[in-house]
């Protein structure tokens, strides 16, 4: 569980547009908006460009002024450091940086060539600095410990921001690594061997390709003899896991706070998207190679979720969900993360925007252009506000349950509906012909023997005995309400009907006491 001050936290957050953090009249708004969500925490970028505007010239008044913002309203923050690398480009690294080609280099995506048109988003016009440019590494890593140790003294004992994510989907575009002569040289050179023998010694938990490629690699010898077709880009994630690696290192040696990366998603092929990115298939490359980084976590704007989820959610890796979609499924997402995950915390991108219409070419952007009318519909404002209050009402008793079969989730998204619990098991049907939306989510957490809480929408539920010797079961109260002060409070005590046929269209809180019977 995540914890901040020596306390269990669970972010339930928003992601600010990238630009609204640049000033704090524009931040405004925002804080307004996150307020009517109920949210507890905010992600938003700092970046390079503005707080060393000059070469070893410091300016963190920005900063300062987003945390005494955030206190006033009483949130937490993660900051994004927006360092060498905004999906997967320099975008906001200092003028003194883009503008010095000799000494901060540019990655090279063809040999000589530095600059690439991507055809397959529109014709943008793709440019990098160089993972292998130890000049860069430095001037990066130098401001973002100065970045650290301001958040120190300015913020160490109130712990206002509680995680800071180190560069945002770092890696390579247009090329599976880069072609400068250091690389190719490095490319040819023999595998470090530490790496070699670390991903021999945990292919078992890998990915059926991943796993293939490192077994039947060389036991040492060049990247292409060691690792064999996925040698380019598991070389170009290895240099961008250490360059990333060294930033880390330098902040947490000034403040010892928990550090993340997040990862742009496989898309075809590596180049397509970020080749050396924390990409899931990838994760033990990268806790090998980024020991300094504490989470390692997935932006979704897939369809597929609930894969993405298990892929970040092994090998000891907490999943933390720092961009995902404003649509309809936001909510259920987050429940189902909180419940069948475990989750530190969940963030959907833009939520300033949340329940106005989404844009049509965003989402083809972002990838919600698979058939599902979901994925273009918006998340409704008040909604994703009582799943937040009610996920935030219920976690004294979510933080006990962590890492136990007693908390439990499942989603209209996955094909898996029945929670099994010591005695009892709840199913939720999302297919039922009394349930007319399809965006359903259960969560269901055991207080006792024979007692439940749930949050159901998009769902009719059934209760079963899961002992043989006991197969009947009895519902001997059920009720909806809300917690009042951490006491819970009934609105309605159900039965008869209400309680023979429990369909629910909307968010519902429920308690549940059960009695298994011969």
């Amino acid at each position: 569980m995540f914890q901040v001050n020596g306390k269990p936290f669970l972010m339930l957050a928003g992601e600010v547009h990238n630009s609204n953090s640049s000033s704090l009249e524009a931040m405004e708004p925002v804080w307004a908006k996150a307020e009517e969500l109920d949210l507890n925490s905010v992600l938003l970028p700092v970046t390079w460009e503005l707080i060393e505007p000059e070469e070893g010239r410091f300016d963190f008044e920005l900063v300062d002024g987003l945390i005494t913002q955030a206190r006033k309203r009483n949130l937490k923050l993660a900051f994004l450091w927006f360092g060498t690398w905004k999906n997967a480009q320099c975008m906001y690294a200092p003028e003194w940086v883009k503008t010095d080609l000799d000494r901060f280099w540019r990655a090279e995506v063809a040999k000589g060539q530095h600059k690439k048109t991507l055809e397959s988003f529109h014709g943008m016009q793709y440019t990098t600095l160089s993972a292998f440019c130890g000049e860069t590494c430095k001037a990066d890593s130098r401001a973002f410990a100065a970045l650290m140790r301001h958040l120190k003294v300015f913020d160490g004992q109130a712990r206002t921001v509680v995680y800071v994510q180190v560069e945002n989907e770092s890696g390579l575009q247009g090329a599976a690594r880069e072609h400068s002569d250091l690389a190719d040289e490095l490319f040819a050179a023999e595998v470090p061997q530490d790496l070699a023998d670390h991903m021999k010694a945990h292919s078992s938990t890998m990915r059926e390709d991943v796993r293939a490629a490192v077994e039947n690699g060389a036991v040492s010898g060049s990247w292409a003899e060691v690792f064999g077709p996925l040698a380019e880009e598991i070389f170009q994630c290895y240099y961008v896991a250490r360059y990333i690696d060294a930033v880390a290192a330098a902040g947490k040696a000034e403040y010892d706070i928990p550090l993340a990366v997040n990862a742009w998603l496989e898309q075809g092929e590596p180049g397509n998207y970020p080749s050396g990115g924390p990409v899931g298939k990838l994760l033990e490359l990268w806790q090998f190679a980024a020991p300094h980084i504490d989470v390692i976590c997935p932006d979704i704007y897939v369809r597929d979720y609930c894969r993405v989820c298990e892929e970040y959610h092994r090998n000891g890796n907490p999943l933390l969900i720092p961009e995902t979609g404003i649509h309809s499924h936001a909510g259920p997402r987050l429940v189902y993360t909180v419940g069948h995950h475990h989750a530190w915390g969940f963030s959907p991108f833009g939520f300033e925007e949340m329940g106005e219409p989404i844009d049509a070419a965003i989402g083809i952007l972002f990838g919600m252009d698979t058939g599902d009318p979901l994925l273009s519909t918006p998340q409704s404002v008040q909604e994703y506000a009582w799943y937040n209050r009610t996920l935030r009402d219920l976690t004294p008793m979510l933080v006990q349950c962590y890492g136990t079969r007693r908390l439990q989730a499942v989603i209209s998204e996955q094909a898996e509906r029945t929670m099994v619990f010591d005695g009892y098991s709840i199913a939720a049907s999302m297919d039922h012909p009394m349930v007319r939306r399809k965006d359903g989510v259960c969560l269901a957490l055991q207080a006792s023997d024979n007692e439940f809480y749930l949050i159901a929408n998009g769902c009719a539920l059934a209760f079963a005995s899961a002992d043989p010797g006991k197969p009947h079961v009895d519902i001997l109260a059920l009720e909806d309400g809300s917690f009042v002060n951490g006491e819970w409070k009934m609105l309605h005590r159900l039965n008869g009907d209400e309680a023979q046929i429990m369909n629910y269209g909307k968010p519902t809180l429920l308690r549940v006491k059960l009695f298994a019977y011969r």
